[in-house]
């Protein structure tokens, strides 16, 4: 398996919406493990959207569990055409991303989410989460379609930071 370079903005690629995995092929196989070790390569990475390593498919992985700070984490999450189908409240966090490596973010998420997807075995899989696990997957899924943590915040100005 392969660590897989990362795309950063401004590239465009980050912009476009992926498209859904219509079958679970030995090559997206591939790329599911490749995304992780690519994740694991980066210290302190929470989670990763295949588009962050330049293949445009609905696919994300999160393990929260590898925060520097522990946090309550459904383990190591492979979702492939993940679906928000139930969010509430409201939090917000500093986020940080591979593709925007210069700066982290206040940004605004719901609390609580269910989200709908398939495993690597192409089953249907429904996960309730809230908290860190919560945001992290809604980061992930805005990489989806095409939006990064810089997009979501209220003002450049005074909700953005230099790392």
């Amino acid at each position: 398996m392969s660590v897989l370079p990362i795309i950063t903005i401004p590239n465009p690629l980050l912009k476009q919406k992926s498209l859904p995995v219509e079958n679970i092929t030995e090559e997206v196989k591939e790329l599911v493990e490749n995304m992780r070790e690519t994740m694991l390569f980066h210290k302190s990475c929470v989670g990763i959207a295949a588009v962050q390593v330049a293949a445009l498919s609905r696919i994300i992985i999160v393990d929260v569990s590898l925060a520097q700070t522990p946090h309550r984490s459904s383990g190591l999450l492979v979702m492939i055409n993940p679906v928000i189908a139930y969010s509430s409240g409201k939090s917000s966090s500093r986020e940080g991303c591979l593709s925007v490596p210069d700066f982290i973010g206040s940004v605004t998420r719901k609390k609580k989410i269910e989200v709908e997807y398939l495993d690597i075995n192409g089953q249907k899989q429904r996960l309730k989460t809230e908290g860190f696990e919560a945001v992290c997957i809604q980061h992930e899924i805005d990489h989806l379609d095409g939006y990064v943590f810089l997009d979501r915040v209220t003002s450049v100005k005074t909700d953005v930071f230099r790392r």
